[in-house]
């Protein structure tokens, strides 16, 4: 039964998830809004984690994915502005969220507060990068989101559990708790440092796509495991790993890369979808457990903490984006220029998400001695608020936000022009090695198979320059857009005659699966070339 709840659980939010894309209200708000009606309905099963399986099920597969789509280079080019946002700002977000939320709430141990404050700091930057992506946002604004994305659930973790080893009674003092996080934070790189390397060959040696993506889905689990198990940081190994991969990841074949972008986009996107529903399923349950703390109440401090975490977020980041360039002149030199424009469109991509849930939900029941966690559901609704809140807010006004900024917007006609001589040196590499090859009589080949292979060729070297040529009068496509347009139309065309002569029983299925797989492969690579 429980199998049946779980499936249930799956399908409907990913129906759900996916009608959200085909209307403007993001789908983190529609699968909330989803669970919460679908919990008062008869029959629906009551949800519950277990808080000893939600970070290790949930948080690996997640961050290898954001970590394989970062840049290493951009990340180390980065790693000033990323560092104080990933440890500073979280650090200071914890204990200034925790203070302020233990002075708003009665009866809140400071521990407790401690520990929500951990829960809420680390922003999960997914829909901000989306966003800026999608609006042209600069680029190393979208990378320093990025990058603060990977890191801070680290930072974040490590004062959960060092403020959450106080709640249940282990006992820690500042000292300790500074050692556990050094601890912590340099035993996950040095664990992901030595898996890196060893899983990296092994996939290289791999010849089977299939095997290759069976090893790709245990990779965060099997660094986010070896880390745990040394009381270091799982999050920093799986990051650490991943984006080793990530940056390697032109030395497998190209099956195995298709193969792993479509499986672990499906991956992200089922545990984003169901942990946002589960908020739903679980939210009324939560409420009924508020105990001392009415509805009303606790709504008035779900409103204070998320205050709290606005405004904590520019009380750090202003500081920490002028005051750096202040004090050092090399930073000066060495970084381009920003405005005061820059810190408020960071301050305000903070939204909160999966990563706090999942903390969220990790949260023990009891405590030593058979207690119950202190104020426990309160935390869980006040991280369910502030995740939510941050969502509508400002997820639903970053756009507009950035747009009423003006910021400058990246030149594509340059970016194009960077493409294309990219591609024509390549191009021209392509070319010398493909006269050294035919001049080797073992790789004869008839003169029709010859200028294909030229004709393929100079596409790829001319499909950039096209764009930046003259556009259709028309329909204001380029020529290399209707190129790609027309080519998709004809695999159309030569689908629905494989498909017919298969219904026929002129060709069989696996002749007709073998020759649709080629047109696959080749409407793949048009339709990316046109992104």
């Amino acid at each position: 039964m429980y199998a049946l709840h779980l499936i249930a659980l799956i399908a409907a939010s990913a129906v759900i998830a996916g009608a959200a894309r085909r209307t403007a209200v993001p789908a983190p708000l529609l699968l909330v809004a989803a669970g919460l009606i679908a919990s008062y309905v008869p029959g629906v099963p009551t949800y519950t984690l277990d808080p000893h399986i939600v970070l290790p099920l949930i948080l690996p597969p997640l961050l290898h994915l954001a970590a394989l789509d970062s840049s290493y280079l951009d990340l180390r080019a980065n790693v000033r502005p990323v560092a104080l946002l990933s440890v500073g700002y979280v650090l200071f977000a914890t204990f200034a969220v925790g203070w302020l939320a233990y002075l708003l709430v009665p009866d809140l141990p400071l521990t407790a507060a401690l520990v929500l404050g951990a829960v809420v700091a680390p922003p999960d930057a997914v829909a901000a990068t989306a966003i800026a992506r999608r609006l042209g946002l600069p680029h190393r604004i979208t990378t320093i989101l990025q990058g603060e994305s990977l890191v801070n659930d680290a930072t974040a973790i490590t004062a959960y559990r060092v403020a959450l080893a106080a709640v249940v009674g282990e006992g820690v003092s500042w000292l300790g708790g500074i050692g556990e996080f050094l601890l912590a934070a340099v035993g996950g790189v040095v664990v992901g440092l030595v898996l890196m390397l060893p899983i990296h060959w092994l996939r290289t040696r791999l010849k089977d796509a299939l095997l290759q993506n069976t090893l790709s889905l245990l990779i965060p689990f099997v660094a986010y495991a070896a880390a745990e198990r040394v009381h270091a940081s799982g999050v920093l190994a799986v990051v650490v790993v991943a984006l080793f991969l990530g940056h390697r990841a032109w030395q497998v074949d190209f099956a195995t890369r298709l193969q792993e972008a479509a499986v672990w986009k499906m991956v992200a996107f089922i545990l984003e979808s169901a942990v946002f529903a589960l908020i739903g399923l679980q939210l009324p349950h939560v409420v009924r457990g508020l105990g001392a703390y009415g509805m009303g109440q606790a709504a008035w401090y779900a409103a204070g903490v998320f205050v709290a975490v606005v405004v904590v977020r520019y009380v750090w980041v202003f500081p920490a984006t002028f005051l750096p360039r202040w004090l050092s002149s090399r930073i000066r030199e060495r970084e381009p220029a920003v405005t005061w424009k820059t810190p408020v469109i960071v301050g305000w991509a903070g939204m909160r998400g999966v990563v706090s849930l999942a903390i969220a939900f990790s949260i023990p029941l009891t405590v030593h001695g058979g207690q119950p966690f202190p104020a426990r559901n309160l935390v869980l609704f006040l991280t369910f608020t502030t995740v939510i809140g941050t969502l509508v807010v400002q997820g639903l006004t970053l756009p507009a936000l950035i747009r009423a900024l003006k910021l400058p917007q990246p030149d594509q006609q340059q970016l194009t022009l960077a493409e294309a001589q990219a591609q024509s040196q390549a191009s021209g590499a392509a070319e010398e090695r493909l006269e050294e090859l035919l001049a080797d009589e073992r790789n004869a080949l008839p003169g029709p198979l010859v200028d294909r292979l030229r004709i393929a060729l100079e596409h790829r070297r001319n499909a950039p320059w096209e764009r930046l040529g003259a556009v259709n009068p028309l329909t204001g496509e380029s020529a290399d857009v209707i190129y790609r347009r027309l080519a998709r139309e004809m695999i159309a065309a030569e689908r629905e005659v494989f498909v017919r002569l298969r219904d026929e029983r002129r060709i069989d299925d696996e002749m007709m699966r073998t020759l649709l797989r080629r047109l696959d492969l080749e409407e793949a690579a048009a339709h990316r070339a046109s992104d």
